[in-house]
């Protein structure tokens, strides 16, 4: 059940005198960005053979990169709602990417309860959730783009008003945030950098669908075009193989071509992706510089995310990222703080997009929000608690943006050996792996005689986490 505005603004009238008053002492600064589509394995620190991405693998070598970070929701607009509100998709109500501004106007955000709490709060980017560029509660400063927004040139609402702003769009925003930085003010800020970047870029046509703008719709800075030019990029062991024992992906649709080689992600795509990454890399470089500047680095909890994952051409698939598997659900995590978080650490808990919100809060030293699902993530810094969860819930709700994802709205629970993932609509379309024997998910294991205690064991525990109102406890 999706909770009703007026009960979530009351909850936050209440929290509003707490907010003020209880504080840490010493309030970090706290700096989020989130990079759209990044995948998990983009970046060197993650073990990338040619991506240059110094300054996202000094955060990485300077703080912890967490090995099992997940979307609950791998979809850009529910996802950006679970970062924000600590709330599975089913509880928030942004459901998929269609105009959900109203929505998203109501909801309960980390930044809501640090604007209570007397930080300084900028929002500056993609906020995509509806095309309303207007402020959202809980922000100071605001910057945003309508829906998608573009890469040359953007159109943002800032200042009261939509005008276009010169540049190339991850420059724009870096410098947006360089000079929030350098506002004269007497608390700590909470800035939230939302890039464009690595997304496509996109026309919207008048029957709601869109369209692609240049080769493959990835849009390099003019100074980036012909970096990495004929590398080679890696490739996964599920790469460019045909669905076999998958019936929802191997259902015929017409006009569409059968999953295989002939469908992955071409390389110079992939190539213009990492390129786009250079620029959101070289932002993040400069604004560490500024914070080193001003003496305030180390006083900054820094963390830098991806809403969801990509395909590069695992099992045959590009950009149906909505889909359960690793290369859609599994994310990057980068989190530098010295006084909290060792540098070089790796938490291996699973955590979870809808546990940003809260380990924000508690970095801060604020107020927690009420019933939300996810947890902090402070824990994971020293040891993996023993309670810590042990599965979770992924969910898509079908959209109508590619024809494959027709009728393909799922919920899946996902545990650390195994995953099961359960159509919404597709009768006999189940499917089951050991992420243990089978990283790639490969094999389906619904048909198999000898799996059918361990189907009804992940059945069960599906049922579980659905019902439950915080998924991760047991």
């Amino acid at each position: 059940m999706i909770p009703s505005a007026r009960s979530w603004f009351a909850a936050f009238a209440a929290l509003l005198l707490a907010s003020a008053t209880n504080a840490a002492a010493v309030r970090p600064n706290i700096l989020l960005v989130v990079v759209d589509d990044l995948r998990f394995d983009d970046f060197g620190a993650a073990g990338h053979p040619f991506a240059h991405t110094t300054h996202l693998d000094r955060v990485a070598h300077e703080g912890a990169q967490f090995r099992n970070f997940f979307a609950v929701t791998p979809l850009c607009s529910p996802s950006r709602a679970n970062i924000l509100t600590g709330l599975e998709t089913r509880h928030h109500g942004i459901l998929d990417n269609t105009e959900r501004s109203p929505r998203s106007h109501a909801l309960p955000t980390f930044a809501r309860t640090l604007h209570a709490a007397g930080y300084n709060t900028g929002f500056i980017g993609k906020w995509h959730m509806g095309n309303d560029p207007t402020p959202r509660p809980g922000f100071d400063y605001w910057v945003a783009m309508k829906g998608q927004g573009e890469v040359a040139d953007p159109e943002l609402f800032e200042n009261g008003r939509l005008a276009r702003a010169p540049g190339y769009v991850t420059d724009i925003f870096t410098q947006r945030a360089v000079s929030f930085l350098q506002q004269r003010r007497t608390g700590p800020f909470l800035l939230m950098l939302s890039h464009k970047a690595l997304h496509p870029n996109k026309v919207q046509r008048s029957d709601g669908t869109t369209e692609a703008i240049g080769e493959g719709g990835f849009i390099p800075a003019e100074r980036h075009k012909t970096l990495y030019a004929d590398a080679q990029p890696p490739r996964r062991g599920n790469y460019a193989v045909p669905p076999r024992g998958k019936p929802a992906l191997e259902r015929p649709i017409p006009g569409v071509k059968p999953l295989g080689p002939d469908t992955v992600t071409p390389d110079e795509t992939i190539r213009d992706r990492l390129r786009m990454l250079a620029a959101v890399d070289e932002g993040l470089g400069q604004i560490l510089a500024e914070l080193e500047k001003q003496g305030t680095l180390n006083q900054t909890v820094v963390m830098v995310i991806g809403d969801n994952g990509y395909f590069y051409g695992e099992h045959g698939l590009s950009e149906e990222r909505r889909l359960a598997y690793e290369e859609s659900i599994r994310l990057p995590l980068l989190v530098r703080y010295p006084p909290l978080v060792k540098a070089g650490a790796e938490p291996s808990g699973m955590a979870l997009t809808t546990d940003l919100a809260p380990t924000i809060l508690e970095f801060a030293g604020a107020p927690a929000l009420p019933g939300i699902d996810g947890r902090s993530l402070l824990p994971l810094f020293t040891r993996t608690p023993t309670d810590w969860r042990k599965s979770f819930l992924i969910e898509y709700t079908t959209d109508i943006v590619f024809p494959r994802m027709l009728k393909m709205g799922y919920d899946a629970v996902r545990t650390e050996r195994y995953k099961f993932i359960r159509y919404r609509e597709l009768e006999g379309m189940n499917e089951l792996y050991d992420l243990q024997q089978d990283p790639f998910e490969l094999t389906n294991l619904m048909a198999s005689p000898v799996a059918a205690g361990l189907r009804q064991q992940m059945e069960t525990e599906l049922n579980r986490v659905l019902s439950s109102g915080r998924a991760e406890l047991r």
